[in-house]
């Protein structure tokens, strides 16, 4: 008998099969297929288009617009209304409403709409973030998309996968975000092409969900097909609350075969920045220059829970953006946001100057709520930073974790926390 992964185990029981090997090509059932208001209204075109009559099923769809909402024009507007229209005539139970939802990759987990040991499929890239939970997702295109919402299948060749093992102690001010970044740059943003990038050791184990999401979450960044953390404590304690729904839990067998093991000890890793044009671009925050910011991004389906939005009302406390800075706050989801007024954070954030932002992913792909104008630099808690994302061409995009961006918005160039809470 032979050995799997946990990916191969997951894809294996979705298919049908004994067992799976990488490079085999298989037709799998999912769980859930998801889609937002970039890439549902194509997918619905396409549907149409074949003439398909009726879902596969309407508990297992999720249409979520998030990226231009609140609706940032007409164009944008129209595109959500035929979401919404599609899943009224369809009886789709998941369109979530603006108001009621979030950013995607925050909703989703945080609603138990996906659990450990599930195949996931979305027409959003960051898909991959639900690893973080022991199940397999990924990003597929709209095409996909709509074929699943009509079939309930889809294709997948299986991934060959890498092992990332973490130890030691990470440094103050290091999370999740610091371990992936730099990952990436040590692997490059194709380093983990088409592969599953499994994340384990004493260290993942050690790190809170909201840590992990942010790992699975930027897998692609180093064009992962997925990202994945074995299911732990942590992540019964997550689900438990959540998921009301039995699932089966998958590990990795030990004598698993990986096409590339890398071990790193956290200890060695401070704060990251990411430069412009690359997420591999990554360096440690102690060896950048001067570099001066015009915005502060903190939230987005990468960092915008509520531990990273306390740890940057943490920094904000009593002090004040800097004069030539804006700051933008925008938190994951209307819970998130809810807790966060609750809280308190709110107020800190105000004091301080910030504006805060109904849940949406509007920056972060140069959608609206702080693009970014020519010659513009931008600190930013999101998952990319290429050529134009954030705004114009000749704009620029630093990725860093929270206590990064909320130091920096306050001191007015690129900083470690320390600089600001010495």
């Amino acid at each position: 008998m032979s050995t799997m992964t946990i990916t191969e185990k997951i894809l294996s029981a979705h298919c049908g099969e004994k067992e799976v090997s990488p490079g085999q090509i298989i037709e799998a059932n999912i769980d859930l297929v998801l889609a937002n208001d970039i890439t549902g209204p194509v997918a619905i075109d396409v549907f149409r288009e074949h003439g398909i009559k009726k879902v596969f099923d309407k508990e297992k769809i999720v249409l979520i617009p998030d990226h231009f909402t609140p609706n940032k024009d007409i164009k944008t507007a129209q595109e959500v209304k035929k979401m919404r229209e599609f899943a009224k005539e369809f009886d789709i139970k998941n369109f979530i409403e603006v108001g009621r939802c979030g950013i995607e990759h925050v909703y989703i987990p945080e609603q138990g709409l996906v659990a450990p040991g599930e195949l996931v499929i979305g027409a959003d890239s960051h898909t991959c973030t639900y690893g973080a939970l022991g199940a397999f997702s990924t990003g597929v295109g709209s095409t996909d998309a709509a074929a699943a919402m009509a079939s309930g299948k889809t294709w997948l060749k299986i991934p060959e996968s890498m092992k990332f093992e973490f130890t030691g102690k990470p440094q103050e001010y290091v999370s999740g975000k610091d371990f992936i970044l730099y990952t990436i740059g040590k692997i490059g943003v194709d380093g983990a092409l088409y592969k599953t990038m499994e994340f384990t050791g004493k260290s993942i184990e050690e790190l809170s969900m909201a840590s992990r999401f942010s790992i699975c979450n930027m897998a692609i960044e180093a064009g992962a097909k997925s990202g994945i953390i074995g299911f732990d404590d942590k992540t019964k304690e997550y689900t438990k609350e959540r998921v009301n729904r039995k699932y089966e839990i998958y590990a990795s067998d030990k004598d698993a075969v990986y096409e590339k093991e890398f071990s790193f000890d956290v200890s060695e890793i401070e704060p990251q920045v990411s430069l412009p044009p690359l997420p591999s671009n990554s360096k440690p925050v102690s060896e950048l220059p001067k570099i001066e910011i015009d915005q502060a991004v903190i939230g987005s389906c990468t960092n915008g829970r509520i531990e990273d939005l306390e740890i940057a009302a943490k920094i904000l406390k009593g002090r004040k953006i800097h004069p030539n800075v804006r700051c933008v706050i925008l938190p994951g989801t209307q819970a998130i946001w809810k807790e966060a007024m609750e809280r308190g954070l709110f107020k800190i954030f105000v004091e301080a100057n910030c504006s805060v932002s109904t849940p949406t992913c509007g920056p972060c792909l140069g959608g609206h709520m702080g693009v970014l104008a020519e010659g513009e630099k931008a600190i930013s808690t999101t998952n990319r930073n290429f050529v134009g994302r954030m705004g114009h061409t000749k704009s620029e995009v630093y990725l860093s974790n929270p206590a990064v961006a909320a130091a920096s918005a306050v001191k007015g160039y690129i900083c470690h926390p320390k600089e600001v809470l010495k």
